[in-house]
């Protein structure tokens, strides 16, 4: 709708408002009536809805960003891309699309997440569909385990009433109190309706740094022998990460009914990002931030972060997590 029609739809919403006393009761029904359509055609626009006004996939959009801004993630690329658009174009899914996304700090984890949501939600992040829970602020209390699954159960089913096209982000998997995530289970199950609620057009996303040890183990035994590490794929990774999650103590995926059966959809590994790697996300945050690019001053911040194995700095410890942080200081 062009601002154009929306200014002739408020002069007509206001002028029947205007003429009502001047009609008789029955085309006084027959405006108010117009008048109240009018006024929610106004509101839609205005304001956010569960429609294809505000929810549209666009996987040519995802496509082009994975390509372009994910830096160093061939495998995450691939998965996420595949996962997403197979599930958005399914009118009729079995059961969410659930996706466990594993690796370091600042590997990308956070930023598909953003990446995703742009592609489905037209207010991307910032859309009242798309909810963020993160250990720390909104489950800090083990003795409260409980309650705070009572309260996920009820903010997801309440949500996804209002919205079958609902995005629930779990940040920080590994710091979450083992089995709180299993309240929420049958909501990513093969139902198709839960007390009345069907949840399979729902999308689930965990974020965790655990596994990311078995992942970077990986990198570096590529790395050793010689190897690309564009040559290392899926297969190489899934079933150890699955294993190294499902039994890590310290996450919030330990011993979980959702890996137990076979509910998580994809295990996203994020590979460890080394030097060259860091180089393109220092040059990304120029362009991001209207800065002019500089290589020389990218290779510079890149050489002073830590790397891991410190004998042989092959890859980031934080990935490019401060980069952004970084680039006043060394301007």
């Amino acid at each position: 709708m062009k601002v154009a029609h929306l200014y002739l739809l408020v002069h007509v919403f206001l002028t029947a408002g205007v003429l009502v006393n001047a009609f008789d009761p029955i085309t006084t029904t027959v405006v108010l009536g117009i008048g109240a359509s009018l006024g929610r055609q106004i509101y839609n626009y205005l304001h956010e809805s569960c429609s294809p006004k505000w929810i549209t996939f666009n996987a040519t959009g995802l496509k082009a960003d994975l390509e372009r801004k994910l830096i160093g993630q061939h495998i995450a690329s691939r998965i996420i891309l595949r996962a997403v658009n197979g599930f958005m174009s399914n009118s009729n899914p079995k059961k969410p699309l659930v996706l466990s996304l594993h690796g370091w700090t600042g590997t990308g984890k956070n930023f598909v997440s953003q990446l995703i949501a742009d592609s489905i939600y037209k207010e991307g992040m910032d859309s009242n569909f798309v909810h963020v829970f993160t250990s720390e602020l909104h489950f800090p209390h083990a003795s409260q385990l409980e309650t705070y699954k009572s309260q996920l159960q009820q903010w997801i089913k309440g949500n996804v009433t209002n919205c079958a096209h609902s995005m629930f982000i779990f940040d920080e998997m590994d710091q979450m109190h083992p089995g709180l995530i299993d309240g929420i289970k049958p909501y990513l199950d093969y139902y198709d309706k839960l007390d009345g609620v069907s949840y399979r057009k729902a999308i689930f996303i965990f974020l965790s740094n655990a596994g990311g040890d078995s992942i970077v183990q990986k990198a570096l035994d590529f790395w050793r022998g010689g190897r690309d590490r564009e040559e290392i794929q899926l297969r190489d990774l899934e079933t150890e990460l699955s294993l190294s999650v499902f039994n890590n103590k310290k996450s919030g995926l330990w011993h979980t009914s959702l890996i137990d059966k076979n509910l998580v959809d994809f295990f996203v590994p994020f590979l460890p990002l080394e030097y060259r790697h860091v180089v393109q996300c220092a040059m990304a945050e120029m362009i991001a931030a209207e800065r002019q690019p500089d290589q020389n001053l990218a290779e510079q911040l890149a050489k002073d972060l830590v790397y891991f194995p410190k004998a042989d700095r092959v890859f980031s410890v934080k990935g490019c997590k401060t980069i952004g942080s970084k680039l006043d200081y060394y301007t």
